[in-house]
Parts: structure tokens; sequence; C-alpha cells
């Protein structure tokens, strides 16, 4: 009877045995995770707090906007807009979602997914699928929050006016370096500085949380240009089409305040559009009116001219016998278009005298005449500070001879860029002295004035080369209806491999308007122009006309005959 109760007792001793046991092992696990639970809050919390942030912080760089380029009236010629990088990890990207990214992107998916294999069989983590895109494209593609695929943010240059002031303004690389003109001669001033900021990421690189900026981005500086972009409009377009009409290999122009010497037009042809970089080519980059160097032919006898009045021993009335045509000098003959037999110093102008402005030169010596030209600023720097620029060449004294002298005087052996002829034009403009050019308008201008000639003769050579576009003058062509205008015709022989080419020309107009009160210089150069027309007259006249005039207008410069001319909006010669 007694074994019933006996058993109870057994089975509960052995219940509470299990429970006991239980309890001892749910106490062990608790005081594990309790130990486990101080060792990371204590000895490994600094590793995993580590490790954390490798996985979700990182370190943003922030891009800065490079500074904005504008013309005179704050009309922007390059601007920075907002952009994306798009970039993959091999690693993480699952392939066949590649096809999705490349139909976003515009790109070959069978391309892209060889890049990507190619890429993550080499162990690299980064790949670029494709830079500077639109932001509203790149946030579709990360709204799809594709495994691997990340964006960036990035600033993309872009210029309004494009073709027209690409020599000028330049370009940027990819990455935002100045490459060519004003960007690159001013790279470090346009560039900002990047910032950088500490952010929480996800898996999929959308950023969670900013936890500090560690610097602040800060934009490159502005810079405003003396440019006129409405005369650089219309000057690049008269000689684009004058280009054109002619077959002509190339050309430049250049339009210069006559009173400060700011550049206000800087055009070459042919050009390039810095947006579209499709099928460019090396040598459509060049400013050909910077870097390009010519022989000016007869636009330097004003200045042979000029040194002769300065020398007081000649007026412009004072008569030279030019009979029959032509001069000896050495073994060469020096040619007029025709015998003008008794030309005054005037007429040496207006006729364009190559023996005129020969018998000059060697009266006035080898000596005056270096010293009057480099003064004017011929075979000197232009100190513009732009890349690529050339300097020019002048004989020295020593090294002209009876000859060499000769054909200085009427623009050949020696060489000048279209630049800075149109600069040594200004010495006429601004009373026989003449001022360091400008290009940059937040530039302090300079006060100094390089004296070259007196007021006197400065006045007496404009007077002179208003001749030249008389019905007498080789340059008829370049008048401006209602305004007094002057300058001189050039056409001289291109160098070949084997001396002057007979049929190879460059045309070159220089030019000062009004004469009554200059406001502008202009140089155009047409080089090698073909077909019948070749002259300086002929080519590069109608060019100067065309610019001249609508710039005038532009302008309001008051016309001499109290009437506002008609605008030329055509292209061909009038």
């Amino acid at each position: 009877m007694n074994a019933q109760p006996n058993q109870t007792e057994e089975v509960k001793g052995i219940a509470r045995w299990r429970f006991t046991l239980v309890m001892a092992v749910f106490a062990c696990l608790i005081a594990a995770v309790l130990v486990r639970l101080v060792v990371l809050h204590t000895i490994e919390q600094p590793f995993l707090f580590e490790q954390g942030e490798k996985r979700t912080v990182r370190e943003e760089v922030q891009p800065a906007m490079r500074g904005m380029i504008t013309d005179r009236y704050d009309k922007p010629l390059a601007v920075s807009t907002p952009v994306m990088n798009l970039w993959v990890n091999p690693q993480q990207v699952n392939l066949q979602q590649i096809p999705l990214v490349a139909r976003d992107l515009g790109l070959s998916s069978v391309r892209l997914a060889k890049k990507i294999e190619r890429a993550a069989s080499q162990g690299r983590s980064f790949v670029y699928l494709k830079r500077q895109v639109e932001p509203e494209v790149a946030n579709v593609l990360l709204g799809r929050r594709i495994a691997g695929v990340y964006g960036e943010d990035d600033f993309r240059r872009f210029y309004p006016a494009a073709e027209v002031t690409a020599h000028t303004v330049g370009i940027v690389n990819i990455d935002g370096c100045g490459q060519e003109g004003l960007e690159l001669a001013y790279d470090q001033f346009l560039q900002g500085h990047e910032g950088s900021r500490q952010v929480v990421k996800d898996l999929y690189g959308n950023v969670v949380k900013q936890l500090k900026v560690n610097s602040v981005a800060k934009p490159g500086h502005d810079m405003a240009l003396t440019l006129d972009l409405r005369l650089q409009y219309l000057a690049y377009r008269e000689l684009k089409a004058a280009v054109s009409q002619h077959h002509a290999k190339s050309g430049a122009a250049v339009l210069l305040d006559a009173h400060s010497g700011e550049v206000l037009a800087l055009v070459g042809q042919p050009s390039y559009n810095p947006n579209n970089r499709a099928g460019l080519k090396a040598e459509y980059m060049r400013n050909r009116a910077i870097a390009d160097l010519i022989e000016p032919g007869s636009t330097m006898k004003p200045f042979t001219v000029a040194a002769a009045l300065e020398s007081g021993r000649y007026f412009p009335d004072t008569e030279v016998d030019t009979a029959p045509g032509y001069v000896r000098v050495k073994n060469k003959t020096i040619r007029d278009h025709r015998n003008y037999g008794v030309l005054d110093v005037t007429g040496i102008i207006t006729k364009s005298s190559n023996v005129g402005v020969t018998f000059l030169s060697a009266q006035m010596g080898a000596e005056t005449i270096w010293e009057f030209l480099t003064r004017a600023g011929i075979g000197q720097a232009t100190a513009l500070g732009f890349p690529g620029e050339a300097v020019g060449s002048l004989p020295y004294p020593e090294q002209m001879d009876a000859l060499r002298l000769a054909t200085v005087s009427y623009g050949y052996g020696l060489s000048v860029s279209p630049l800075q002829l149109a600069h040594a034009y200004t010495a006429f403009t601004q009373g026989g002295c003449i001022k360091p050019m400008r290009l940059l308008l937040n530039q302090e201008a300079s006060a100094d004035c390089e004296r070259v000639m007196s007021a006197k003769v400065a006045r007496q050579v404009l007077n002179m080369l208003e001749t030249v576009t008389s019905d007498i003058g080789t340059g008829r062509r370049a008048r401006v209806d209602g305004y007094r205008v002057g300058g001189k015709t050039g056409t001289a022989h291109k160098v070949g491999q084997q001396g002057y080419e007979d049929d190879e020309y460059t045309a070159v107009f220089a030019g000062v308007a009004p004469i009554s009160d200059p406001d502008l210089v202009l140089v155009v150069v047409i080089d090698s122009p073909q077909g019948k027309e070749y002259y300086g007259g002929e080519v590069a006249a109608p060019v100067f006309s065309r610019i001249m005039e609508q710039s005038l207008r532009l302008r309001q410069v008051a016309p001499d005959d109290g009437k506002m001319p008609v605008l030329q909006m055509a292209g061909g010669d009038q």
C-alpha cells in the first residue's frame, strides 16, 4: 500500500530536477548572452563601430562649380550645369539587369555586359557606366535601386555661344580642367575648391543621413571679358560667309575699341562646337587671330609713311617720283601696279605704291624704321596671357640690307598676328600713343601709353587712310554708308617650299571708323582665297565694310552725314 506514494514522490523529484536543470541551462544562456553583450559593448565595441562605419559611412566629395565666363554685358559664354556620374561595382551587380541599365543610358547592352564581366574578372570594384549624365536620366536609373549601381554629383561645362566664341573662351576636359583658350590660361582662377561631407548610405548607395560637413565647396571666380557678344556674332557670321564664298583655307577678324584697345570681337574660321566634340579636328581649335602669323603686306605702309612724317623731313604733300613704276634694289626689281609717276606722300598710301615706300624707307634708314615699328608693337608680345600667342618677328637693323629694308617697308620679311596688327593700328586712333590691350573686363586698365608718333602725325595718317576708300583708292569696297572710313589693303604672296607662291595669297584689310572720331579698329584676314578675286581690296575690304557698318550701328555711333545706315544682313559682297 506504500508503493504508490513512494512512486509519486520519485516522479516529483525527477520533475524538480528537470526543472532545475532547465532553469540552470537558461540561466547559463542568459549569463552567456549578458557576458557577450558586455564584451560587445566594451572590449569589441571600437572594432565593431569601425567595421560598421566602413560599411555604411562614406566620405563624399562635393564638387565645386567652375566660375562663369561672361561678355562685357554679362551675357554667359561659359557656364557649369549640374550633372551626375554613374558607376557600377562589378562585384555586386546582377548581370541580368545590365540590359535595363543600358536601355536607360542609351548604351549597347552587349558591350556594357562585356565591359563589366571583364572588370569583374580582374577583381575591380569600380567602372564608370556613363559620365556627365543629365540628372533626370540619372534619377530614373538610380530610382530602380539596382544593386551595385551608384551615382555621384558633378558639373558639366556648357558654352551658350558655341562655335562663335570657341577659339577665345576655349574648352575644358571631362574632369573640368582647362584645355584651350581662356579656360586654360585662367584655369586656377576659374576652378573652385572641392568640399567633403560624411554620410550614411544604404545598400543601394542612397544617402540615408548626413553626419557632418568637413568642408564647404567653394565655387570658382567669375570672369568678365571685354568681348561684346553682339559684335562677336556678326563678325563671326560675316567672316564665315566670306571664307565660304571665296573657298579660302581660313580667316580671322579682330575688332578693337579705338580709344581703350579693348578686344570687342575675336573670331576665326574654321571653328568648332565645344558642346559637341564628335569628329573634332585639332586644327580647328587654333585661335588664328592670335596664334597664326602673316606677312601683313601693304598694311605696313602707313607705318613707313608715319616714320617719314615723324622725321620732319616729309609732309603729306611732299612729292616723290615713282617713275617708271619700278625700282631696282640689289638684284630684285620692286614694282607698282603701274607707273604712277610723281606722287605726294598721301598718294603713296592712296595708290599703295611699293616704289614710294621703298624710297622713303631708304631715306629713313633701317635704325629709324626698326625703332618706329618696335614702338608700334610689331614683333612684340601683346601680353594678353593667351595660350599659344604668336609674337611675330621684325628683323634687327643690322639684319636689314637695302633689299630687306625695302621689303619690310611694304610688309614682307616680317610677321605679325592679326591681333598685333590691329593693336598697332590703335596708335593712329589714340593720338599717336599705344595702350596695352585688354581682354578681361575686371582687369584694371593701364594708364600707360607708349608714344609711337606725335598726335599731329597720327591725324595726318588717318586722313591718308581715308583716301584709300575714296574713288581713286585701292579699298573702295571698304566704304560704309554714312561714315568716313579709312584703312589699308594688303595682299601678300604666301611662302611655300620653293619660296613665294605665285598663286597663293593672304588678303588683308586693316581700317578705322569713323575717321572724324575713331571708335573702332578692325582687321580682316582671309587666307588663300580661291578664284579670280584675291586682292585685299576685293576679298577682305567688303568683309570689313559689313562688319564695321553693323558694329557702328549696334554701338550707336552717330553717322558723319547725320543719317543712320540701313543694316546689311547679306553675306555676299556689296
